[in-house]
């Protein structure tokens, strides 16, 4: 059942160390203002989980919370490589982190897996493909009734999902708009939810009932945080921030200048210093 509360306690009271934590959103809705709260609380031995993983998790990885990565793409998306990333894989520092690759396909009937509380998802996928020889979680299954040779991975299923949307109503319901990407599923899948939104709004009349709509009972905590997905973007509300991944790239490049600037904007920043920084790029409504 979903309950409000602030955004540092919503996380203190459902991440833990050790924890496989997934922080899922498709270029639009990445839940940054949680994954900027878990690095102030300072959580480690994280196994992070998300189809791909940019900025947050190379934040998260430069700052030595992670253990374990399972994805289906690394990188800073339009721009290049997560360099915190590569360095804590290549050279240990802060430390070395493993690494679990999978296609997309894999990723998201893992999760599709998960939410239906199944072991295992089965999908056509790997044919030709040189993955499965460097990741063991990658199986093949003959179909029982076909005889035809299918792909098999383990079920996604956190200990806790966080993700950003539009909004809440006051029952706790969440709207989820736009590119909703594997979000549903990755709440579903999750032992624990949590949401930030943009809003809270006393219903959701008027729209349109095929919208995704993940009910109070799906979700433990949610928190009110404007502005919370920057620099990604939120449908309906702000535009994505283009010139923050780029300057990511190069910030990140260098050990010291990434530490000064996770010193700065996240260690000693706020959720509620997210609304300032959308200010410039809300869209008209």
């Amino acid at each position: 059942m979903a309950r409000f509360m602030p955004l540092d306690q919503a996380v203190r009271e459902n991440l833990k160390d050790g924890d496989t934590a997934a922080f899922e959103g498709f270029t639009h809705l990445i839940p940054t203002a949680a994954a900027h709260e878990a690095i102030r609380q300072g959580f480690k031995d994280l196994t992070l989980i998300r189809m791909t993983p940019d900025l947050i998790y190379d934040q998260m990885v430069g700052m030595g919370m992670a253990k374990k990565l399972v994805f289906s793409y690394v990188g800073n998306p339009g721009v290049g490589l997560l360099r915190r990333v590569r360095d804590a894989v290549e050279n240990g520092w802060p430390r070395s982190v493993e690494i679990e690759e999978h296609s997309h396909a894999a990723m998201a009937n893992a999760y599709e897996a998960g939410a239906a509380g199944l072991p295992f998802a089965v999908f056509r996928g790997y044919r030709g493909a040189g993955l499965a020889e460097v990741n063991p979680n990658i199986k093949s299954i003959t179909c029982p009734f076909t005889g035809e040779k299918l792909a098999a991975v383990p079920s996604v299923r956190p200990d806790v999902t966080f993700i950003h949307a539009q909004k809440a109503d006051k029952k706790g319901n969440v709207l989820v708009e736009g590119i909703i990407g594997i979000q549903k599923e990755a709440v579903l899948a999750a032992r624990r939810a949590v949401v930030t939104v943009e809003e809270v709004v006393d219903n959701f009349t008027g729209l349109h009932p095929n919208l995704c709509i993940l009910p109070h009972w799906t979700i433990t905590a949610i928190a009110v945080v404007p502005g919370g997905s920057h620099p990604s973007y939120t449908h309906g509300y702000y535009a994505r921030d283009n010139a923050s991944y780029l300057e990511w790239d190069e910030v990140s490049a260098d050990r010291e200048r990434f530490t000064a600037w996770m010193e700065e904007n996240v260690i000693k920043a706020k959720p509620e210093d997210f609304a300032a920084r959308v200010e410039k790029l809300r869209v008209a409504k």
